[in-house]
């Protein structure tokens, strides 16, 4: 079973998989990577342990922010614009 990438970096989740899970419309669901490389998806709520932790670089930088930026203000901080 196969599916195509989009632009967007979406995949339909095939509709036999969907039942499966008992995946609906608005369904949280969990991707990981096993030992051997393989996507592994699931319900949010029925996440299996993590085999392999892998932390994301960002981790430690995440909710850090002090400074509440509004986007135009941070537009023209970043593009020089004055």
């Amino acid at each position: 079973m196969s599916t195509t990438l989009t632009a967007k970096g979406q995949v339909t989740i095939p509709k036999k998989i969907r039942d499966l899970l008992g995946l609906v419309p608005g369904s949280a669901v969990e991707f990981d990577v096993d030992e051997q490389g393989r996507i592994v998806i699931c319900k949010a709520s029925e996440k299996p342990m993590r085999l392999t932790h892998r932390p994301d670089r960002f981790d430690s930088a995440r909710g850090r922010a002090t400074v509440q930026w509004r986007t135009d203000e941070l537009m023209r901080l970043l593009r020089g614009n004055e």
